[in-house]
């Protein structure tokens, strides 16, 4: 199983690292999403809890 996220994380990279002008944005937003789910997540959590 780790094996497999390695190499799909390499991969990734490996395309990012030949693709930076489209892979640098799309990885900044990815990064705003993610940030942004975590925070609503905290948020809903403390909510309910």
């Amino acid at each position: 199983m780790l094996i497999k996220i390695a190499i799909g994380l390499f991969i990734l990279w490996a395309l990012g690292f030949f693709a930076t002008n489209i892979g640098g944005g799309l990885i900044h937003i990815l990064l705003v999403v993610a940030l942004v789910l975590f925070i609503y997540n905290m948020l809903t959590s403390k909510r309910s809890a």
